[in-house]
């Protein structure tokens, strides 16, 4: 979800609370200040009516066209000392003269005479509808929310998107970097200075990788060069000393076992290499490559080592498939596929090759479960030591691929493993 986005969401559920919470407040305040008035006016009405009771003056018509009616009752002794002396009360009452109830504000107070008698006297008055209040108060609470809530996303389609417009400035940048590549200008047209410290922060933090990157991949480059020839070296004395009669087939075995080893870190050495002149884009010269052809090349030149596990090989070809870029490239990704393929299948396995439309898919019966997806493209990363590789196989596959744009994936489907390279469509 977009920052945007996601700052109108919290506003809108925020401003819906406060909206409620705001609602309820008011809703309360005006039955306060309602209640206030009609009580003060009972009060003076019910001290009218206490006074002319007590001085024998006449009494008001209980029913004189106002909205104030009354009405005396003598009690008992014991029930006016049982209630307070003033009471309010909001109740449903009849009103003769509009034949129907309403609600009302009434206050009962108690008095006594001269004679020590005890009366309870009763004032009312209609008051407002407080459901009629509670839905006015609702509707127009949700019409000032719509109304709020449009001038929220209003003022954050204009006012926030023109603040962040130098946020977006920098993602757009962040994705046009590539490390190993010149590092592109970065301009704001903003003079905030939390914008002008992170875009500094970013320059900085993009030259330091990108100086990082260069020195590791020189040191790599330099140091497998520099690598190569004392390996060869150490690998023609070895075989000079092994054509040596006087040797015992111990010491003969010894020699053998250092020569395979030589021989592992060459390639180790060689595969290094090749890694960082991709990263280093040294493989500049390109043409269409036919990928039927490499595939086929290669599947031949595997098929005596398929054979010598008992594993069947199928090719099939629907479609054929070219694409521009560095045949000896091509070769390694498809050849470290085939060989991957070979490594992981158990014996009296199947290696199936489709070359489709869609691409390339090589699926091997599994040895065992599937491999990890998030892992099996990172460098010396091996999912069984006893298969004794470098782990470096499908990194170069990936390097390569990333090189020319091509998506490598990986899947575990019916027991095989299956890679699928897919092309970029032109």
């Amino acid at each position: 979800m977009k920052l945007l986005y996601r700052i109108t969401w919290r506003i809108s559920v925020a401003l819906l609370f406060l909206s409620a919470a705001w609602g309820m407040v008011f809703y309360f305040a005006i039955i306060n200040e309602i209640n206030d008035e009609t009580d003060d006016s009972l009060e003076d009405y019910s001290e009218f009516i206490i006074v002319r009771a007590l001085s024998g003056e006449k009494l008001p018509e209980q029913n004189n066209g106002t909205n104030n009616s009354y009405y005396i009752n003598e009690v008992p002794e014991e029930y006016a000392v049982l209630y307070p002396s003033e009471r309010f009360i909001d109740d449903e009452v009849y009103i003769y003269s509009e034949h129907e109830t309403e609600p009302a504000r009434i206050l009962k107070t108690i008095f006594r005479n001269s004679e020590n008698r005890y009366y309870e006297l009763t004032v009312l008055i209609p008051t407002i509808e407080k459901s009629d209040l509670k839905e006015t108060i609702l509707t127009w609470i949700v019409i000032l929310y719509l109304i709020l809530l449009i001038s929220i996303i209003a003022v954050n389609a204009i006012v926030l998107r023109r603040s962040l417009r130098p946020l977006y400035a920098m993602l757009d940048w962040l994705n046009r970097l590539r490390l190993g590549k010149e590092i592109p200008p970065l301009e704001l047209d903003s003079d905030i200075s939390e914008y002008k410290k992170l875009s500094e922060e970013l320059m900085r933090s993009a030259q330091r990788n990108n100086e990082m990157y260069e020195q590791q991949s020189l040191f790599i480059g330099h140091a497998s060069h520099e690598l190569q020839t004392p390996i060869a070296v150490a690998q023609n004395r070895l075989e000079l000393l092994a054509e040596d009669p006087d040797l015992s087939d111990t010491q003969m075995e010894q020699i053998v076992k250092t020569i395979r080893s030589l021989e592992d870190i060459s390639k180790l050495n060689k595969t290094l290499l090749l890694l960082t002149k991709i990263e280093n884009k040294q493989f500049p010269n390109t043409e269409i490559v036919d990928i039927n052809s490499v595939v086929c090349s290669i599947s031949e030149d595997f098929a005596e080592a398929y054979a010598s596990h008992e594993i069947e090989f199928q090719l099939s070809e629907t479609a054929h498939l070219k694409m521009e870029m560095n045949r000896m490239l091509a070769s390694v990704l498809f050849g470290n596929l085939l060989k991957n393929a070979f490594i992981h299948s158990e014996k009296h396995g199947m290696v199936a090759v489709t070359i489709s439309e869609e691409g390339v898919r090589i699926a091997n019966t599994a040895s065992s479960g599937a491999l990890n997806p998030e892992y099996i493209f990172r460098r010396f990363y091996q999912e069984s030591m006893s298969k004794g590789t470098a782990g470096l196989g499908l990194s170069l596959v990936d390097s390569i691929a990333k090189l020319y744009g091509i998506t490598v994936s990986y899947l575990f489907m019916d027991g095989m493993h299956v890679f699928d390279v897919r092309f970029q469509k032109s």
